[in-house]
This record gives structure tokens, sequence and C-alpha cells, in this order.
């Protein structure tokens, strides 16, 4: 299941899931959103400004950089963001499976390869809004029968460092 809604400061939010009891679920999300300065939406009131594009990591050890894109290219990927922590390619949906394909037979098999969302456009929001937000985030991700969470935030670096610690 696939639930969306709004958070504080008017970030878009999706949750999906995967559940046995889909009551209970719906209730514990709904609970969430309400609690923590939200509002659950209808299926497709938030999705819309979320592109849907397929997802491939690799380790940063895998390859350099340049190496990294080059297969990527090669592969028919339409983007390839490298850092530190590692490689994260992206492509059209229908050419997730072709993609991770080409990218395993070069260079072994990915760390992850999935469908993802892509926000269109960042929401920045205040360091109030942020902490409530994070909190909203944070409970809906302990939540055993979600799998992902997704937002279209921004945070400031200066909100991130302070709501770390």
């Amino acid at each position: 299941m696939r639930y969306e809604g709004y958070g504080p400061g008017g970030v878009a939010v999706i949750v999906e899931t995967l559940t046995d009891n889909r009551n209970r679920t719906a209730a514990e999300v709904r609970a969430a959103f309400s609690k923590l300065g939200g509002s659950l939406g209808e299926t497709g009131s938030v999705s819309f400004q979320f592109d849907r594009v397929g997802e491939i990591r690799y380790a940063a050890d895998v390859a350099d950089p340049e190496a990294m894109l080059e297969a990527a290219i090669e592969a028919g990927a339409e983007d390839c963001q490298s850092s530190e922590e590692g490689h994260e390619i992206r492509c059209a949906p229908d050419d997730l499976n072709t993609v991770r394909e080409a990218l395993e037979e070069r260079l072994g098999p990915p760390e992850e390869a999935r469908l993802g969302w892509r926000a269109q456009v960042a929401v920045p929001i205040d360091a109030h809004q942020a902490e409530t937000l994070f909190r909203l985030l944070e409970t809906l991700d302990d939540n055993d029968d979600v799998q992902r969470v997704v937002s279209n935030v921004e945070f400031d670096d200066a909100v991130l460092e302070r709501l770390s610690a």
C-alpha cells in the first residue's frame, strides 16, 4: 500500500508499506500524520510532485567515478552521482532491469537496485517545522509495516546538525 500526505511546512510525504493488516497500518499512518502536524491525503495527492525512477547503488570501491560514469552511460542510465559513500545510478523505471544487468555484467552485483521516488522540487522549512517533520518521518520509519518513507524536504545544514545531535 502507498499512503500520501503533507507534513509540517507543506512538505509532501510518500509512505510505502507492506502489511498483512491494512486497517491497522492505515490507522497507524493516519495517527502519525495527525499527531505530528500533518494530514493524510488521497492516492495521487502528492505523488505528482515526484518522478518515478530506477535507482542502482554501488559501493565506492567498485570503480572510480569516471569509470562508473562511463559504465552507467554505456548501460543506458540517465544519471550517475558518485561520492565517498558510493555511486548512485538513475534510469527510467522501464530500463531498470536492463541497466542493472549491463552494470552487473561489467561491475558485479549492486548493493541495491529498486524503483524509487525523486522530488521534482525540494521544499525548504524553518527550524521549528523541521523538528516536527523529523519526528513524523522518524515515527513513520519506525513502524514495522513501513518499507520506505520519501519526502521533498530540504533541510538546512545547521538544522540537520542540530537534529542529529
